[in-house]
């Protein structure tokens, strides 16, 4: 019979780096740019208004943004993959929406604080709560989209 691996958490994971002095330590055989697939803006924007078109969100859920600037390819990285796995809709490189439960939104943050504060950085991570209606207003520079089209939102007479 082979023998389980237990599952480590996010935050034991990144104390583990930590007291293995990832401070200045590159990743050895590996791209350091390169921090997964990310869907095509439409793909993301898409993403983004399915949460808001919800007819019934749950009433303890919450909107919010989490940002970072995160030096560190190994800890950006694991931050990516927890996030993902947390249920957070990535929407730019460094920047992800959720549509999560309070208690999710108080977990991520407690436990972002704790990895910020596991090694010796000068990193920014920002969590912003938000609401549906800003999400709505919000514009789109620099790409040729009509987010009107994805969000269905323009409406049209037939004579």
């Amino acid at each position: 019979m082979a023998k389980r691996k237990d599952s480590i958490s996010f935050l034991d994971k990144m104390k583990k780096f930590y007291n293995a002095g990832i401070a200045g330590s590159k990743s050895p055989n590996r791209s350091t740019g390169n921090q997964g697939k990310i869907d095509t803006l439409e793909d993301r924007l898409g993403q983004l208004f399915n949460i808001i078109k919800q007819s019934k969100r749950p009433s303890h859920y919450m909107l919010f943004f989490v940002m970072y600037d995160i030096e560190s390819t190994k800890v950006r990285n694991q931050v990516v993959k927890y996030l993902i796995r947390k249920g957070c809709t990535r929407v730019q490189k460094s920047i992800f929406l959720a549509d999560l439960s309070v208690a999710d939104y108080e977990e991520i943050s407690r436990n972002l604080v704790e990895v910020q504060q596991c090694y010796d950085n000068e990193d920014s991570i920002i969590i912003v709560p938000i609401s549906i209606d800003y999400i709505r207003s919000m514009k789109i520079i620099g790409q040729t989209l009509d987010i009107d089209l994805i969000i269905k939102s323009k409406n049209t007479l037939f004579f």
